[in-house]
C-alpha cells in the first residue's frame, strides 16, 4: 500500500510548476517596440505599391485638355513599361537600367520624367515610337508621310473654376444660366493603330508646322491633346519649356484610372466644400 501511494515521486511535496509570466514592464515595451515596426512595415508596403503596382499623379495644367483637366488626380500603373530608377520613390538610383522593358503603344497616356532636367514628372501621349516620321503640317498631325485622321466634333465646353480660365475672352461664353464656361474647337483623332482620342486646336500657331522628325531607337515623340497649349516634342528640351524627344528611360508609368478630380474651390476649414468641388462625373474614369 505505501509503496503504491510513492509511485508518483515527490507528488505530494513539490507545488505544481506554472509557466513563467511576462513581467508587465516587458508587456509595456514589446507594445511600444511594435508600433515602430508596424510603421517601418508600413512605410515599406507603401514604397513597394508606389514603385511597382500603382503610383498617383495629379494634373497641375491644362496641357492635356480635354482628356484630363487641372485639378484631376489619376492613378499609373507601373508595370506596362517595365521599371528603372525614374520608378522609384525620389528616384532612387538603385537600377542601372530599365528591367521587364516594353515599348509603349502609339496613343498611351504616359507619366515620364521631363528632359532636361529628368526631375518633374509631365503627362503626355505617345505619338511616334522609334523609327516613325513625325510632323505637323498646318495643324495637322503626319505620321511616317500620311496624314492622321482629324474630324470636327462638337466644340469642349469646361466651366470657369478656380482651376480653370479661358484662354481668351474670344473663347468665354455666358450660359443661359449665367455660367461661365469656356467653348474650344475639338477634333477626333485617329491614329494607324485604331486608337482615337480628341485634341483641340484653337487656331493657327507657329507649332502647327514643323520639320519632319525621325524618332531614334529608344526614344519616342510624345504630345499634349490641347495641341495649341502644350509644350511638348515639337520644342528643343528646356527647362520650363519644351521637352524634345524623351529617352524611354524615362518613362514612369501609364495612366489608368481617374481617382479625384475637383474644380480648386474645396476650402479645407468647410468640410462640405470638399463635396461641392468634386467633378464627380470624371471620376472612375479609365484611359
Amino acid at each position: 500500500m505505501t509503496a503504491t501511494m510513492n509511485d508518483t515521486p515527490e507528488a505530494s511535496s513539490t507545488p505544481p510548476v506554472h509557466p513563467a509570466s511576462t513581467p508587465p514592464s516587458a508587456k509595456k515595451e514589446k507594445k511600444e517596440d511594435s508600433f515602430p515596426v508596424f510603421l517601418i512595415k508600413l512605410v515599406l508596403v507603401v514604397a513597394i505599391f508606389r514603385s511597382f503596382i500603382f503610383s498617383p499623379f495629379n494634373i497641375p495644367s491644362e496641357s492635356m485638355l480635354p482628356r484630363l483637366e487641372n485639378g484631376d488626380y489619376l492613378l499609373a500603373a507601373k508595370w506596362p513599361y517595365g521599371y528603372s530608377s525614374y520608378s522609384l520613390p525620389f528616384s532612387a538610383p538603385l537600377l542601372p537600367k530599365r528591367i521587364f522593358a516594353s515599348q509603349p503603344e502609339r496613343g498611351d497616356v504616359a507619366i515620364f520624367k521631363a528632359p532636361p532636367g529628368n526631375d518633374v514628372d509631365y503627362i503626355k501621349r505617345v505619338i511616334g515610337l522609334p523609327g516613325d516620321t513625325v510632323q505637323m503640317i498646318d495643324g495637322v498631325l503626319h505620321l511616317n508621310g500620311k496624314a492622321v485622321p482629324k474630324q470636327k466634333v462638337a466644340d469642349f465646353v469646361i466651366p470657369v473654376s478656380v482651376n480653370t480660365d479661358c484662354l481668351s475672352t474670344e473663347f468665354a461664353v455666358t450660359e443661359a444660366d449665367g455660367r461661365q464656361t469656356c467653348h474650344y474647337p475639338q477634333f477626333r483623332e485617329t491614329l494607324p493603330n485604331g486608337k482615337s482620342y480628341n485634341v483641340l486646336d484653337i487656331g493657327r500657331r507657329d507649332a502647327d508646322n514643323t520639320v519632319p522628325v525621325l524618332v531614334p531607337e529608344g526614344q519616342l515623340f510624345l504630345m499634349g491633346d490641347n495641341r495649341d497649349n502644350s509644350m511638348d516634342s515639337r520644342f528643343p528640351a528646356m527647362e520650363g519649356g519644351g521637352i524634345g524627344l524623351v529617352p524611354q528611360d524615362n518613362l514612369v508609368g501609364r495612366a489608368a484610372i481617374m481617382m479625384w478630380s475637383t474644380d480648386g474651390s474645396a476650402n479645407w476649414f468647410l468640410p462640405w466644400t470638399w463635396f461641392t468641388a468634386a467633378r464627380w462625373e470624371r471620376i472612375g474614369g479609365t484611359f
